[in-house]
């Protein structure tokens, strides 16, 4: 294992988590004592992991006096089991048990590509009264950073559109590390990713033999199809927190119109941050432009 992810995991621990008790890493950065507003609750997207976050926490800290990551079920340190369905409603039960184990009362939620999806589930449970009496405090804003939300609109690689056919198994024993880069670079949207963002994405990916299962825990688009229309963009609609739509202009995947989209049609309230030369992978491709323009949403609620 590379220095820097073998660092990130000896920072955190694990939790168990469901009746098998699959273990889930978890990075627990700060006070315990921090009150809610003071919480910054982040969800990684795919194919990546709560390590996508290193170059950005200490501006965060400088906000937040406590900052909770996970390694959801099938990504980075956690397990990555064959037998589960990786499903994004068993994900957002992921975060709550995080959150509960860990003594979470509320916070802000900070999401990123499929964790977009997540915390619109999250989202949707919030509004349907659904969240647990122990989150007492509840959320306190919901900021959405470059997830395909509105998956008519998003523009999917050829290998994600292979993953998720009956060729997907298939796939996944074929791709290797020369066409995980080609694809992600594809998706990023320009060249601004480092060979070491790309190398440590792909470790991260293929600890457990992860690089395996990715035609599993790709299959959370079905759920996107479909619940989108009838649960989560509603949810989005009607909610009245705080929404920030936080968008790499370049991402070639959830491209901005996506975010436009979304802010004229769904949630007209929202807050629309563009960042001009950045891509899907943001907080990874200009993580001082990305920290702004999230730090800037909070300072404005404030």
């Amino acid at each position: 294992m590379s220095p820097a992810l073998e660092n990130w995991k000896t920072s955190g621990e694990t939790m168990p988590f469901g009746p098998l008790e699959h273990q889930v890493f978890v990075l627990r950065i700060g006070s315990d004592q921090a009150t809610a507003d003071r919480t910054l609750l982040l969800l990684h997207g795919f194919p990546e992991s709560s390590y996508s976050f290193h170059k950005v926490i200490q501006r965060l800290r400088t906000r937040f006096d406590r900052i909770i990551l996970f390694d959801m079920l099938g990504y980075g340190h956690s397990d990555k089991p064959i037998d589960y369905s990786y499903s994004l409603f068993e994900q957002a039960d992921t975060a709550l048990s995080v959150w509960q184990h860990w003594g979470i009362t509320g916070g802000h939620l900070l999401a990123h590509d499929m964790g977009d999806s997540v915390a619109t589930e999250i989202l949707a449970r919030r509004e349907l009264g659904l969240l647990p009496a122990w989150l007492s405090d509840g959320l306190l804003s919901v900021t959405f950073t470059n997830g395909s939300i509105v998956l008519d609109l998003a523009q999917l690689r050829i290998t994600q559109k292979l993953l998720l056919s009956r060729f997907g198994s298939l796939m996944n024993r074929i791709t290797g590390y020369r066409i995980f880069c080609q694809q992600v670079r594809s998706a990023h949207g320009n060249d601004h990713l480092s060979e070491e963002d790309l190398s440590l994405l792909w470790e991260a990916n293929s600890l457990q033999r992860g690089h395996r299962k990715t035609y599993l825990t790709i299959k959370y688009l079905q759920d996107r199809r479909r619940f989108e229309t009838s649960r989560w963009l509603p949810a989005l609609a009607h909610t009245d927190l705080p929404i920030h739509l936080c968008w790499g202009k370049d991402d070639a995947v959830a491209k901005v119109e996506m975010a436009h989209y979304l802010q004229r049609n769904v949630c007209q309230s929202a807050r629309l941050s563009v960042m001009p030369n950045v891509g899907h992978f943001c907080q990874l491709d200009r993580p001082e432009i990305w920290a702004e323009q999230v730090l800037g949403f909070y300072e404005s609620l404030a």
